[in-house]
């Protein structure tokens, strides 16, 4: 039996879709400032989600200029969070009461490659941020989605955390931490070597609580 003290998730693809929302923004951004471009779709974003904000624009768009990219990584970092705000995004089934039950036995914690007030906005539209401890992510320190993990773990003394998430991203932290990991497929990534794979939140939840 794994006796598991804490659960550190990643965010997009494995509590929430804000990928239709995110579109939005970023074509809002593009007519804002004249630049023409192709319709961005949900499907644009979905391709690049789990990378940093910067990185995400810099492969959607990398047929654009310099200036033109980074005026868009600094403006869609900010209309990302208001058309969420706005638009809202799409909690996974499960995930509210899972997340619920799951408070019961575990310190819950984020850590995501997003940028600074996302993981507020998904708080805020969900309303479940009481049920986390700490987060971290790359728009705050502008660092690998490894050493975010592992600050949260240093900063909150966890001894025997688990990561969760849905794309070798997450996999890689959680190796690079030395810490177990949990593959959720109903997301946008794959992942090569999981411990644990769940197929939906509900038999994750199941699975946790049984451990």
């Amino acid at each position: 039996m794994t006796n598991f003290d804490s659960i550190v998730f990643d965010l997009d693809g494995t509590l929430w879709d804000t990928t239709p929302a995110c579109a939005v923004a970023w074509n809002d951004v593009l007519a804002k400032h004249g630049i023409p471009y192709r319709h961005i779709t949900a499907d644009d974003v979905q391709l690049v989600t789990g990378k940093p904000h910067d990185l995400c624009i810099r492969e959607t768009f990398s047929d654009l200029s310099e200036e033109q990219i980074r005026l868009l990584i600094d403006d869609t970092a900010v209309e990302d969070n208001a058309a969420i705000t706005r638009l809202g995004g799409t909690i996974y089934e499960g995930v509210t009461e899972g997340l619920r039950r799951l408070k019961e036995r575990y310190r819950l914690f984020i850590v995501s490659n997003c940028q600074s007030g996302y993981i507020e906005t998904f708080y805020a539209f969900s309303n479940l941020g009481e049920l986390f401890e700490d987060c971290e992510c790359f728009g705050n320190t502008a660092e690998s989605k490894d050493r975010n993990l592992a600050r949260v773990i240093q900063r909150n003394g966890l001894q025997r955390p688990i990561m969760v998430g849905d794309a070798a991203g997450d996999e890689a932290a959680a190796r690079a931490c030395r810490i177990p990991f949990a593959f959720v497929t109903y997301g946008f990534g794959t992942s090569l070597a999981p411990d644990f794979t769940y197929h939906s939140f509900p038999e994750l939840t199941g699975a946790l609580l049984a451990m």
